[in-house]
């Protein structure tokens, strides 16, 4: 990272005395200050308009507008400056009046040079610990942000995140993300801007390829005021303030960057914020970067489910789609059940795997008429062999036990543990009655393919014995408005 020279303190002078001015102004500047003069509190919110100021030492008594009245602008346009007040002996009282409504000490004229630096020099320290305390505040926001990144599989939250805590936490009045496409082009990801702002502002657009060229591997970018504006094409309608940006790297490789820019006059990010912003940088880029596999994991995932359950159906071409249509059941009932979307996503999973210990039953699925007593018992062991199939991948391992429990029972005489009521996992539950409703209305080797009407009833005259009462009724109760939506898609429903 590059060391920046830390700036000297800024102090404004304010008085109607030239030579008072001038005098403190030279004393101040040979000590190392920063300071420019005012000759009225009017004149002093004009320089502050141009740029900030720790330390304002203003007399009381000034034509146009006095130290008071000053004093009450600052709280507004300058909230982080310290006020010193200068005043002659008469008016003390409202000296320390002017203490009560916010300022920091007061020097009594006429002064010794020597009195007004120990007291510009203990208002600097204050203003220097105050923004240490606040930093380090920051400082410990951020850390539990980037804890929270760091904890994160979910490229929209690790980007919200990012984004909210550039807000809150920093003060920026916009976040742009933006994101490497995998061919070399970079794109804003994400664009939010404070709401504060007015919504008709122009925020101006950022551009990807000058802020990587100033950004080196450990170099975040912080640029003040209009030096800024070469960071953007077009540029921004609102005065820009401050702009700060930070690399997203992993292993050498940059994935993008954040960028937090002010707009609020005053609000100018500094050394520390830039540090900070390095940190959550680093943080967001390998969560991000997690993310990606974790989505490229889910999408093999998904691909191996789906390739299974195309591998059971092909056992059988009375059953082709049978575990397609099972699991269009299940999900339609999860949601009506009120199930999260977690909880779902298992159920439809489960449903497509619920027939894959088919593949261990050494037995004839396509011979006309029923099966005999020895080749059902025989087929029952089929969810025992799903659970051995899928329990030792442990991607998989969560969609045991809807596949193992599918055919146990509401009243306990299901197999093969013979569970009962509560007992048996929703998921489970839930795949019974779509397993069986899809049973009954699909042709099999030994009889056709049944009305949906006596489906229908006879879930409804199992509810209780063979399926939770509540799953099956939940399930007839909004069935035909399923059925009518999936005409809709153009799927075919049974007759």
């Amino acid at each position: 990272m590059v060391n920046v020279p830390e700036d000297p303190p800024r102090i404004l002078v304010v008085d109607d005395e030239k030579a008072i001015r001038d005098m403190l102004a030279d004393f101040l500047g040979m000590e190392g200050y920063f300071v420019r003069t005012a000759e009225d509190g009017a004149a002093a919110l004009t320089e502050i308009s141009r740029g900030h100021f720790d330390l304002v030492l203003s007399d009381l008594k000034m034509p146009k507008m006095g130290g008071l009245a000053l004093l009450g602008q600052l709280t507004q346009v300058a909230p982080d400056a310290v006020t010193i007040i200068m005043t002659g002996f008469g008016t003390v009282e409202t000296a320390i009046d002017a203490m009560k409504r916010g300022a920091y000490d007061y020097v009594l004229k006429p002064f010794k040079l020597d009195e007004v630096l120990h007291v510009v020099q203990r208002g600097i320290e204050k203003q220097r610990m105050t923004a240490e305390n606040l930093r380090l505040r920051e400082a410990v926001s951020l850390y539990k942000v980037s804890e929270a990144i760091a904890a994160s599989l979910s490229l929209e939250q690790v980007l919200d995140t990012v984004a909210e805590s550039g807000l809150s936490e920093v003060g920026a009045d916009l976040v742009s993300t933006w994101l490497e496409d995998g061919e070399g082009t970079f794109f804003e990801r994400q664009h939010v801007r404070a709401p504060a702002l007015p919504t008709d502002a122009s925020l101006g657009r950022i551009a990807p390829a000058r802020v990587l060229a100033h950004l080196g591997p450990e170099a975040p970018l912080l640029e003040q005021g209009g030096k800024g504006l070469r960071f953007f094409d077009p540029q921004p309608e609102a005065e820009l303030c401050s702009i700060v940006a930070a690399p997203l790297r992993v292993q050498q490789r940059t994935l993008g960057f954040v960028a937090l820019v002010s707009f609020t006059h005053g609000r100018r990010f500094d050394e520390g914020q830039r540090k900070l912003l390095s940190i959550l940088a680093a943080r967001a880029a390998a969560a991000i970067e997690n993310a990606r596999l974790y989505e490229d994991l889910q999408a093999t995932f998904q691909q191996t489910i789906e390739g299974l359950a195309k591998a059971i159906d092909k056992m059988d071409r009375y059953t082709s789609g049978h575990s397609d249509r099972v699991a269009s059941y299940a999900v339609y009932l999860a949601h009506r059940l009120g199930l999260g979307p977690a909880e779902t996503e298992i159920v439809r999973q489960s449903a497509l795997m619920h027939d894959i210990g088919k593949i261990g039953c050494v037995l004839n699925l396509n011979k006309p008429g029923k099966l005999t007593s020895d080749e059902y018992e025989v087929f029952k062991r089929h969810p025992g062999y799903g659970r051995d199939i899928l329990e030792p991948i442990k991607f998989l391992s969560p969609l045991v036990p809807g596949v193992l429990l599918h055919h146990e029972r509401w009243d306990g005489r299901g197999y093969p543990l013979r569970l009962a009521g509560d007992g048996i996992p929703i998921v489970a539950r839930i795949i019974s009655v779509a397993d069986t409703y899809d049973a009954m209305t699909s042709d099999r080797s030994y009889r056709r393919a049944l009305p949906h009407e006596v489906a229908v009833a006879e879930i409804e005259r199992c509810a209780g014995s063979q399926f939770d009462p509540e799953v099956a009724n939940t399930f007839l109760g909004q069935l035909e408005a399923y059925r009518d939506e999936l005409r809709g898609r153009g799927r075919k429903v049974p007759e």
